[in-house]
């Protein structure tokens, strides 16, 4: 009998499919574990930006959670769009269940578009609720700048994030991103006792669209595969790096991470993608 892991993302949706729940899915799928989904708010978005958000009624999605928990457990799950205060009281009252599940925190609070995506309040309730629960936290800078309450714009300041949101947020680890950052594409791990340092080459390219969503997804796969945080977030930084080196080129802004880029290595460049 397959030994099959699952992973579960509680989310919002992206219909041109590069971000979000969609993202999440393909993640899941490309490193093999057997993805499930609960819908927070359905968003319509595309590469240009964000146009319209609807928050699902907070009893739907508590009624999502319980037809997963009662039928197919997650051995991970990761948590990205989360809109509004009552969504997360819900899901920190559930999680607060099962505190032996992996549990990857993407605090989605801007888009790559800039769009902000969550309401004020609700970026304090992160803080306060979630992110104690989390196994680990991977942040963009614009959204550790909301979780320190100060501008993130070395690597020192990111080292200096990772740690307080650790040590006075209450994560048991976090990454925090700095593809935002001058020069090549270095990560901040913290795993409570030692900082690392995760960097891969960087690709002028604009197709960097649900790249967030999609480098906590694998994070949360290999940690339902039983990995463990470093080797989870150092599997996903190489899987987003080659996601964003095979670039697909679609879309009229920018355009969706690669999902099967990682399959693409040492092949003769001959189907169309740009490096």
């Amino acid at each position: 009998m397959m030994n099959v892991k699952t992973a579960l993302t509680i989310a919002g949706t992206d219909p041109t499919g590069g971000a979000g729940i969609q993202a999440d899915l393909k993640a899941f799928q490309e490193r093999e574990v057997y993805g499930m989904s609960v819908l927070t708010s359905a968003v319509a978005q595309n590469t240009l930006g964000v146009q319209s958000i609807h928050n699902l009624p907070t009893a739907f999605i508590e009624q999502q959670l319980k037809s997963v928990f009662t039928d197919i457990k997650p051995h991970a799950i990761k948590t990205g769009m989360i809109a509004t205060i009552e969504m997360m009281e819900l899901i920190a009252d559930y999680f607060e269940q099962y505190r032996a599940i992996p549990y990857c925190l993407d605090p989605v609070m801007v888009a790559t578009s800039g769009d902000v995506l969550m309401e004020e309040a609700s970026q304090t309730m992160i803080k306060e609720r979630l992110v104690p629960l989390a196994t680990i936290v991977t942040p963009n800078l614009s959204e550790t700048e909301i979780l320190v309450g100060r501008k993130v714009t070395t690597i020192r300041a990111m080292e200096e994030a990772a740690i307080e949101i650790v040590n006075e947020l209450g994560a048991q680890t976090a990454v925090v991103k700095g593809g935002h950052l001058e020069g090549g594409a270095v990560d901040v791990f913290y795993d409570g006792n030692q900082i690392h340092h995760l960097i891969s080459e960087r690709f002028d390219t604009p197709h960097t669209h649900g790249t967030g969503c999609t480098f906590s997804a694998v994070i949360t796969a290999e940690l339902a595969k039983g990995k463990s945080v470093l080797e989870a977030v150092k599997r996903g930084k190489v899987y987003i790096t080659d996601a964003i080196r095979y670039s697909l080129k679609l879309g009229k802004g920018n355009g969706p991470t690669n999902h099967w880029g990682y399959r693409l290595k040492g092949l003769p460049n001959e189907r169309g993608y740009s490096k």
